[in-house]
């Protein structure tokens, strides 16, 4: 088996895996579009990356970070939804990025590259989507809460601010290390669409969040193989098959 494809295999299993089991909090009316919009956030850093030759991930990480700094601090401020927000600061990062970014590299800033991921890329991809995982079933109860109504997170002692904040930037440590699988246009689908099929065919709360991992996975894995057997580009492929198995589960959904 070609080592390149290995790396990108595994990469793909972890990141998928973890995207889909943040999405599963993600489908609210409040933050369904935030992992799309960071993956835009990212941008100014990714096209820096590109210019100079180095890891889009930790060129990402950096302009994450202060994005999701800046919706949290406006957000506590102003009390503006964090939707809101985030477009304002998604559009401005975008706006940014293409004022330099080269004409050549938009395509792989957009739709990613899984075929640059090496051993060192692999290993620290493994590792930071385990500790995020971890760090989202710590906070998931808490989360829902919130999700579901702030006030009643207060009043049942849930710092709100503070766990607002950690899932931000477990949002943001995903995006920024699915942007070498699908791109920072694609990255928000990576994140929902596995977890709106879970919720098709789930009964419960635990179904519906690992199998929202286990499908962010599973198209991962198949987008990787089509891209390595047909030349496809692999984010798009990644999204697509994530796309039909949606669309297969409106089918069982009505027999569940």
């Amino acid at each position: 088996m070609d080592t390149q494809f290995l790396y990108s295999l595994i990469t793909s299993i972890f990141i998928g895996g973890v995207a889909g089991y943040l999405g599963s909090l993600m489908i609210t009316k409040r933050m369904a579009l935030v992992g799309d919009a960071l993956g835009h956030v990212a941008l100014p850093g990714v096209a820096l990356a590109l210019i100079y030759g180095f890891n889009v991930s930790w060129g990402a990480l950096p302009c994450l970070a202060l994005g999701i700094f800046l919706i949290w601090l406006f957000e506590v401020r102003t009390r503006l939804p964090m939707e809101a927000l985030t477009g304002i600061v998604f559009t401005a990062s975008v706006a940014i990025a293409f004022l330099f970014l080269p004409e050549e590299e938009v395509s792989t800033a957009l739709i990613g590259d899984i075929s640059q991921i090496g051993l060192v890329d692999t290993l620290v991809s493994a590792v930071l989507s385990v500790i995020i995982f971890l760090i989202l079933r710590r906070i998931y109860s808490k989360m829902v809460l919130i999700n579901l109504s702030e006030e009643l997170a207060q009043a049942n002692k849930v710092n709100v601010k503070k766990y607002n904040f950690i899932y931000l930037v477990a949002i943001a440590t995903v995006v920024a290390l699915g942007i070498k699988v699908t791109g920072s246009l694609l990255m928000g689908a990576l994140v929902i669409t596995p977890a709106a099929a879970a919720r098709n065919l789930s009964r419960n709360l635990f179904q519906y969040s690992y199998g929202s991992l286990m499908i962010g996975s599973l198209a991962c894995v198949l987008g990787t193989l089509l891209f390595w057997l047909f030349g496809f580009a692999a984010g798009p492929m990644v999204i697509l098959t994530a796309t039909l198995i949606f669309l297969v589960s409106l089918g069982l959904k009505r027999r569940i």
